[in-house]
């Protein structure tokens, strides 16, 4: 399958934040465009996928994009002292996502582990929403939130190395951008 959205930030929630790329800077944009990209999302991403020809209505794509919107605010505000700084609106969509069924797991005849769920779109979404409340309430995964280094950028991503030192949302794009600017400077003129 091809690899349409970024992810390696390190946790769902993170991942689904980055459907907004480039945020903070003119460059802003939205990934989440419609029903189709919510459902490619949900499809690289999620344990379960829609059904083929199943495609989020629009009213779904703006709740989604509503929610990464508090997921997004309710991180700022836990890495800034606390989720009381969040918005009540923030919180009670993201608790009224988590409440939703999640994807449940079978086991089928040849032994293999399948998911399913019966509106795969809002199971997903639940499952980045029960995600971001287990982050903002880990005060350990919360201190290895990381803003990516490059101020272009404005991804976010857990900083799982062992000495908690990581800068970049991915060495691929932003570390390998700095390294070739570094390289460039050093031996221009």
């Amino acid at each position: 399958m091809e690899q349409r959205f970024r992810q390696g930030a390190g946790r769902l929630c993170l991942d689904f934040v980055r459907t907004l790329r480039l945020r903070g800077t003119p460059e802003v944009a939205e990934e989440l465009t419609d029903g189709g990209a919510l459902a490619a999302w949900v499809t690289q991403l999620g344990p379960v996928a829609p059904k083929p020809g199943s495609v989020p209505s629009p009213s779904q794509v703006g709740q989604a994009q509503a929610l990464r919107e508090s997921v997004y605010e309710l991180l700022g505000a836990a890495r800034a002292g606390g989720v009381a700084g969040a918005s009540q609106a923030a919180r009670n969509r993201v608790n009224r996502a988590a409440a939703e069924p999640v994807p449940q797991p079978r086991l089928d005849s040849t032994g293999a582990l399948r998911w399913q769920a019966d509106d795969p779109v809002t199971a997903v979404l639940s499952l980045v929403a029960r995600d971001v409340l287990d982050l903002v309430t880990s005060p350990a995964a919360l201190a290895r939130i990381r803003d990516c280094a490059n101020p272009d950028c404005g991804a976010v991503f857990l900083d799982n190395s062992r000495p908690g030192t990581r800068r970049w949302c991915s060495m691929d794009t932003c570390g390998n951008l700095s390294k070739k600017a570094t390289f460039r400077s050093r031996h221009s003129g």
